[in-house]
């Protein structure tokens, strides 16, 4: 029997405990091939600028997803690798040579690698017209995706996992020139201090993350160490999260489970005692992985949630902004009368006004206008103004940062502001953001030039794409809702698609990340849980025990996960002025299922490996 052999025999013998390793990394391949085949379907190809936009978003993305394989194969490798350390010290141990021994490891990742390619490859030919078909959808793009197969793509997804896949073998390769044959026998037993619980260390960490929360929550326009540490500020933030993060699993949980031991009430109660110091003793070891995991998701979820928030709000960021589906200057133009929902014809007059330290040009429009427009756009507050006052209104109006006028001057006239709406009745882009509403008589002794624009509402104005292009040819000034949310769409849906993947594959490699950990942790507590059946513990208990065990792996990250990126969403939604609750509540709901569908997978292999019969 050849070492080629050995190791193929290796493969299926270990092909359960590699199976999620496996699944993720073909997750990883299929996403992977997925982004590249969009570099080069013929599909996006014939979208023009769309698909200049498409193409740059995927080889980015690729690239950060090569970048993050990469990590997770490696790190995942090396577990696998502390494993077996036990069995390539009894092939040393029996005379096999080390060159031999770490041809066979480089054997094993090899294949193991080119059959995750293999399928992941095939699997990304068949699934690639069902995530491209996502795309299109989430873009609002009415395009069929048909089958395929671009001979490029797969060049691409063999030589970058290839390299992958040769770089973490010979990684497994030198394993066996890296210790000494007595560390191999004894790896599993290092690592095994019990550390000490520190009230100093654990209040800094606590400390060094309500720093970081207080400096993310503060408001970027008027915030006095904004300004100071200008654009290093975020860089200060992710330092402190990150070091904080780490203090919390190194000293906060060792205080907490250290108290929880010495609380009688608690540690005598079933088997806690035995849990708090299983997780003591390895608190250490864990702690560097569960930064890390908290670190990713927390990362994961704010962009995801951020991205998806974006998309959640385009309807309504458009509408803010082009309340009216078409708006030009001129006259009037023939729309088929089924289609329109309202057409009004509005007189403005436009005037230069000086403040004390900048001039501002205005929209100037009658209280007869200003009802009429507010009534069509169903505002539930319309302010009747009289003689010597008027009204303001400014979509960019941010208290923060803007001035409000108290009083304003018009033709060597001071007139009070009786209300600012920050809301528009025009669309911004065609008379401008700022108007100023006077009454019709006073409007009428204004001497400025006056324009003529025309507002249009129609039905379905969401695919009316065809419409909005025949008006832009045939007018001047012209704004359109509908082309604004298409490429706004397109874009953001562009960004969720693969936020969402990019997401999904963090997702299923930290999960993957800690039940390999569990998992090197169960056959290190095979001998532990035979002992407890022996002496009578009810296996009842003992998947308590597991539960309880395995749960604070999971939860602790995902508990700080969710925390980290609560603040980061809640300090992006600030920063836009805009309501991100929702989406960003649907967001994390979604990854914490998915997360623990890993905590019960994990639980059930865990109690497996232990199982006694």
């Amino acid at each position: 029997m050849t070492l080629f052999d050995i190791a193929l025999k290796n493969i299926r013998r270990n092909f359960k405990s590699y199976s999620l390793y496996i699944g993720t990394t073909i997750f990883s391949i299929v996403i992977y091939f997925t982004f590249v085949t969009l570099k080069y379907s013929e599909d996006i190809s014939a979208l023009s600028e769309t698909s200049k936009q498409i193409s740059g978003i995927m080889s980015a993305s690729a690239f950060v997803l090569m970048i993050f394989v990469a990590i997770f194969i490696a790190y995942s490798n090396s577990f696998f690798m502390k494993k077996r350390k036990k069995e390539v010290a009894l092939y040393s141990l029996l005379g096999v040579r080390k060159r031999s021994i770490g041809f066979m490891l480089f054997c094993e990742n090899m294949v193991i690698g080119l059959f995750s390619l293999v399928v992941g490859v095939g699997l990304g030919f068949l699934l690639s017209r069902v995530l491209l078909t996502i795309l299109m959808k989430l873009m609002g793009l009415d395009i069929a995706i048909g089958f395929t197969f671009s001979m490029d793509a797969v060049m691409n997804t063999s030589i970058v996992f290839f390299l992958i896949f040769l770089i973490t073998s010979l990684q497994g390769y030198r394993v066996i020139y890296q210790f000494k044959l007595i560390d191999l026998f004894h790896a599993e037993k290092k690592g095994e201090e019990l550390p000490k619980a520190r009230m100093i260390t654990a209040i800094l960490g606590v400390v060094t993350l309500a720093g970081a929360y207080w400096l993310a929550l503060q408001d970027l326009m008027t915030s006095q160490i904004w300004r100071m540490l200008g654009l290093s500020m975020p860089i200060v933030i992710i330092v402190l999260t990150v070091i904080g993060s780490a203090l919390l699993f190194h000293s906060v949980l060792v205080y907490v489970l250290s108290v929880l031991k010495k609380n009688s009430f608690w540690a005598w109660k079933g088997l806690n005692l035995m849990t708090a110091s299983q997780l003591l003793y390895r608190i250490r070891g864990n702690a560097k992985t569960l930064t890390i995991i908290a670190i990713m998701s927390a990362t994961t979820m704010t962009a995801g949630g951020a991205v998806f928030g974006m998309y959640y709000n385009v309807e309504k960021s458009i509408q803010t902004y082009a309340p009216h589906t078409f708006m030009w200057e001129g006259s009037p133009k023939e729309i088929e009368p089924d289609l329109i929902e309202y057409a009004e014809t509005i007189k403005s007059k436009e005037l230069r006004i000086a403040h004390d330290l900048y001039e501002m040009e205005y929209a100037v429009i009658n209280q007869s206008t200003f009802n009429r427009l507010a009534n069509q756009l169903e505002w539930s507050d319309i302010t009747t103004i009289q003689d010597g006052e008027v009204l303001m209104l400014d979509v960019f109006y941010d208290e923060r940062w803007s001035q409000k006028e108290e009083s304003i001057g018009i033709e060597g006239n001071e007139f009070v502001v009786a209300e600012l709406y920050d809301q528009a009745v025009f669309n911004a882009f065609t008379v401008g953001a700022s108007t100023i509403v006077v009454t019709d008589d006073f409007y009428n002794e204004i001497t400025a030039e006056e324009k003529t624009y025309q507002a249009v509402q129609v039905k379905d104005y969401k695919n009316q794409l065809a419409l909005s292009e025949e008006l832009a040819a045939s007018t001047e000034n012209f704004t359109s809702a509908t082309q604004d949310y298409k490429s706004a769409i397109e874009a953001s849906g562009s960004l969720l698609f693969v936020g969402s993947f990019l997401g999904l594959v963090f997702l299923v490699a930290t999960g993957s990340i800690i039940f390999f950990k569990m998992m090197t942790e169960a056959e290190e507590d095979k001998a532990k849980y035979t002992v407890l059946h022996k002496i009578g513990v009810s296996r009842l208990e003992m998947k308590r025990t597991v539960r309880h065990q395995v749960g604070m792996v999971f939860t602790a990250p995902l508990v700080l996960a969710l925390i980290h990126a609560g603040v980061a969403l809640t300090a992006f939604s600030n920063l836009l002025a805009m309501n991100l609750l929702v989406p960003i509540a649907i967001w994390m709901l979604a990854y914490t299922m998915i997360y623990a569908l890993y905590y019960v997978i994990t639980v059930r292999s865990f109690y497996k490996t232990c199982y006694v019969r």
